[in-house]
């Protein structure tokens, strides 16, 4: 029998016409026939099911970069970019996006994928919440959302039986912390910290996670103490509970978990003393107990850990010697123990034979000989020993150590003279040697050192001149030489150095002239050459360092007239006595210094309005402004015919007045108001400037450049005497019936006020029922418009005003500054500010952090300095505020007087500066 047969091969289908033995088996083959194809369909039914579930998760991820361009609906999900397929049933199993730059939310459509084993998506900016419809896909074995910006509480877990990897860190993710993990009893690896749950304590039930390997739980506002289950999790290789709450004596039982390679403690309240035991750890990596109450020796049995890469113990209460064990190990390459009480000598042969990259000694008790061998593999980038009482001199191998970026070892009792090769350090960012004892010059081989942006000498016996060679450190910012036997001139190369902001050369011998060449340092904020013996006049050009603050010429020879044009420099301090200056003060400048600041100054003299300021005890009267008596040879008559012609005048004109005063309320009652026309101004003057009360009171609304609740701020280009003013109009309200004296005393206490950042307030108009503030004008807008900061949008994070939401406010304006970005722009997205933007960026490239920085002054010699602040300005604004530094703490970092340890940002979010 004739008839249609189905044949496949394979993945090809084809009908072709055939002769049919009989009914029977054509009934039969049919059969087989329909098997066959519905086991070819089915597969492809599912696929449509799962590529329709992709192309759902797609459209809620915004995508700029396109990396899921390849997620078309006419392809196979098998082909679509990070997922991966079951090379036999063709079923997704895996979605692999990490660092991929994606943004918008999880879909819910993922519930689909019920063979979805892996679904990863570290290093992205997603937000919204963690669908719950994820626990339908009950054979995921790895989830790996961290570092997003996922908010809302964390799904409860628990279905999913078969998770080996669960990793929800470093996201916004609140709630109570997650007591169901002890469920899910297959976990090798956790990671729940880095979020804002409420504050709790470690669940008792992680105890029963027996294969964990991994655990994460560092910034999770956890209380309390460590729970003992957690000491029997014998796998446990990395342990991080860091900058959290967490109390009680260091844990006796935590060296029973042999198999640690990490542990982070750091940032807690730990009492006690670290066990002998520690020696059970053989195969710990890194300890770090910094920031916490542990006090007693360290355990000599510490420097027995043959593994140890990285030890931090810094700001405790750690007493007695240090281990001098440290000194066999092979791999240590970061150790940080400042800010604790240790004593005696510092183990000679620490880093001997480790690869050490960071050494932070600083602040404790250290006398005897300093250690030679810290670069001795010539990896060492950070030496910080400041703080100390090392002696002797600095050991000569030192100036080898080529890689050293950062040198602090100042405030110690050094001696001695310092090896040549040690002024030419290539990649040195900072040589800090002040407050020691060391003698000798300062080699020209300085000129070597190109990178150098801090140059601290103060406080020793140097001597010699200032090497020419140091005008090619084209980066440098600041040098401090003070307190020195230095002399010589100095160098006018000096002028070379463009980015300077800070020159100290006080209390020398320099003599000669002040460099001309120093008028090029256009960034220059603080010059001090007090105490020297330089003669000559004072420069005009100063007047061109338009960024100078404060100028200490004291103490020096010099001659000649103060330049007038210093008044340009907004200085907010100036001394210029103990010279030999002559001529006239300018007011201006005296305002800013005082007498104290012109003192012994034989030949200076100041205008007789200044002088019944209370100026004339210290310093004379200019002779051309002192008035001339007038002859007292007039004969009685004369004089009482004067006086009697005077009191006839005076009384006609108080009549006359009175008629006025009369007339004038007569016709205030008549309309009502204040006679325009004649009503009399009181006037606060707090500069040297002409002003016409009647030109300043006439304000045009065209010319309004702010508004306040206050009232309003207007442009005035003066005719009298030429320039702009800023005039803020002030109407009096009817409660203020006689407020004008304590007004103008509150305006005089700040029209007192001189700082270059400061505005200056020229005078205070009271009168006609209005009160006129006149203020510089600046032609290029305010801080406000530089900053662009909402304080109020900066307290809503905190919902108080209290010091911790103060600094969370400073943080933000650091974000500012070091990211030229405003507090809110659109590019942030929907609900995003200044600080989700940040966090994103750094997520994304934790070991670039100058990819933040604003690109518009970036470079190379300002891009530690932004690091540095950008890292402040991180920890200012940590959500837990228990966890962001004081102001005071913040004010010394950025001063750099705090040790830097590290220039890391790991994933822990720990920031050293």
């Amino acid at each position: 029998m004739s008839g249609l047969q189905w044949i496949g091969h394979g993945e090809h289908i084809s009908w072709e016409l055939t002769v049919l033995p009989s009914p029977d088996l054509r009934g039969m083959l049919a059969t087989v026939a329909a098997t066959i194809l519905l086991s070819i369909i089915t597969p492809n039914v599912e696929s449509t099911v799962e590529t329709q579930a992709l192309l759902r998760f797609k459209n809620r991820l915004d995508d700029p970069h396109g990396v899921l361009r390849s997620w078309k609906p006419t392809e196979s999900p098998c082909v679509f970019r990070g997922v991966t397929c079951d090379p036999f049933s063709g079923e997704v199993t895996g979605i692999s996006l990490g660092n991929a730059n994606l943004s918008g939310s999880i879909s819910p459509a993922i519930s689909s994928l019920t063979k979805l084993s892996t679904l990863s998506l570290p290093f992205n900016l997603i937000t919204g919440r963690i669908p719950t419809e994820i626990v339908s896909c009950t054979n995921l074995k790895v989830l790996n959302l961290t570092s997003n910006r996922l908010s809302g509480k964390v799904p409860d877990f628990s279905p999913l039986k078969n998770l080996e990897i669960l990793d929800v860190s470093v996201n916004f993710l609140n709630g109570e912390f997650q007591s169901w993990v002890g469920n899910l009893t297959r976990l090798v690896s956790l990671g729940l910290g880095s979020n804002y749950y409420e504050e709790g304590e470690i669940p008792n039930t992680i105890g029963g996670l027996k294969k964990l390997t991994w655990l994460y739980l560092a910034r999770s506002n956890l209380s309390g103490k460590i729970p003992d289950s957690i000491f029997d999790l014998i796998s446990l290789e990395t342990f991080d509970i860091a900058m959290n709450a967490i109390s009680g004596d260091f844990p006796l039982s935590i060296t029973r978990l042999v198999n640690l390679t990490k542990i982070e403690l750091y940032s807690n309240r730990f009492t006690g003393e670290i066990p002998p035991e520690i020696r059970n750890l053989t195969r710990l990596r890194e300890l770090d107990v910094s920031l916490n109450q542990l006090s007693g020796a360290l355990p000599r049995e510490i420097g027995n850990l043959k593994e140890l890469r990285v030890f931090h113990c810094h700001q405790n209460n750690f007493t007695g010697e240090f281990p001098s064990g440290f000194g066999e190990l092979r791999f240590l390459t970061s150790l940080s123990i400042y800010r604790n009480n240790f004593s005696g000598e510092f183990p000679a042969n620490i880093g001997r034979f480790s690869p050490l990259v960071t050494v932070d000694i600083s602040e404790n008790v250290f006398t005897g000989p300093f250690p030679g061998f810290l670069c001795k593999n010539n990896k060492l980038q950070f030496l910080l020993a400041l703080q100390n009482e090392f002696s002797g001199e600095i050991p000569g191998s030192y100036a080898d150590c080529k890689s050293l970026l950062r040198l602090r070892i100042n405030q110690n009792r050094f001696t001695g003279h310092v090896a040549e090769g040690f002024w030419a350090l290539p990649l040195a960012k900072m040589i800090d040697l002040s407050d020691n004892g060391l003698t000798g010059e300062i080699s020209s081989r300085i000129g070597l050192s190109t990178e150098l942006s801090q140059l601290i000498l103060l406080n020793n016996r140097f001597s010699g001149k200032i090497p020419r060679e140091l005008g090619k450190l084209t980066n440098i910012e600041r040098i401090n030489l003070s307190n020195n036997t230095l002399s010589g001139e100095i160098p006018t190369e000096l002028g070379d150095l463009k980015q300077l902001s800070s020159l100290h050369l006080e209390n020398n011998s320099f003599t000669g002239y002040i460099p001309l060449g120093l008028i090029n340092c256009v960034r220059l904020v603080d010059l001090n050459l007090a105490k020297n013996s330089l003669t000559g006049e004072i420069p005009n050009g100063l007047s061109q360092i338009t960024s100078l603050n404060s100028l200490d010429l004291s103490g020096n020879g010099l001659t000649g007239k103060i330049p007038a044009n210093l008044v340009k420099l907004k200085l907010s301090f100036i001394d210029l006595s103990r010279n030999q200056l002559s001529g006239r003060i300018p007011p201006d400048l005296l305002a800013v210094g005082g007498s104290t600041a012109f003192s012994r100054n034989e030949k200076l003299c100041v205008d007789s309005q200044n002088a019944k300021a209370g100026e004339k005890p210290s310093l004379s009267v200019c002779s051309g402004d002192q008035h001339v008596q007038k002859s007292r040879s007039l004969d009685g008559t004369l004089l009482f015919l004067a006086l009697a012609i005077a009191m006839v005048v005076l009384v006609a004109g108080l009549l006359a007045l009175r008629y006025r005063v009369l007339k004038i309320r007569e016709l205030d009652s008549e309309n009502g108001g204040i006679n325009k026309a004649d009503a009399k101004w009181k006037i606060a003057s707090f500069h040297q400037m002409e002003l016409d009360a009647e030109e300043i009171s006439r304000l045009d609304e065209g010319r309004v450049i702010g508004a306040g609740s206050a009232g309003k701020v207007y442009r005035v280009d003066l005719k009298k005497g030429g320039g702009t003013v800023a005039v803020k109009w002030l109407r009096r309200g009817e409660e203020e019936v006689d407020g004008t004296e304590v007004s103008l005393a509150e305006m005089e206490i700040l029209g007192k006020i001189r700082h270059r950042n400061v505005l200056k307030l020229f005078a205070c108009l009271v009168g006609r029922g209005s009160r006129y503030l006149v203020f510089e004008f600046m032609e290029n807008g305010n801080l406000y418009e530089a900053l662009r900061r909402n304080v109020k949008g900066e307290l809503a994070y905190s919902f108080k005003a209290t010091e911790k939401s103060d600094v969370y406010s400073f943080g933000v304006v650091l974000l500012e500054l070091v990211t030229g970005l405003r507090p809110v722009e659109d590019k942030f997205g929907e609900g995003k500010d200044i600080v989700d933007h940040v966090f994103s960026q750094i997520q994304q490239d934790r070991r670039n952090l100058r990819n933040v920085l604003d690109k518009q002054v970036l470079s190379s010699y300002v891009e530690e300095s932004m690091i540095k602040v950008l890292k402040m300005g991180l920890l200012c604004i940590t959500k837990l505020p228990n966890l962001r530094p004081s102001m005071r703490e913040v004010v010394r970092k950025l001063d750099d007087a705090d040790p830097c340890v590290s220039d890391s940002l790991d994933r822990t979010g720990k920031i050293s500066v």
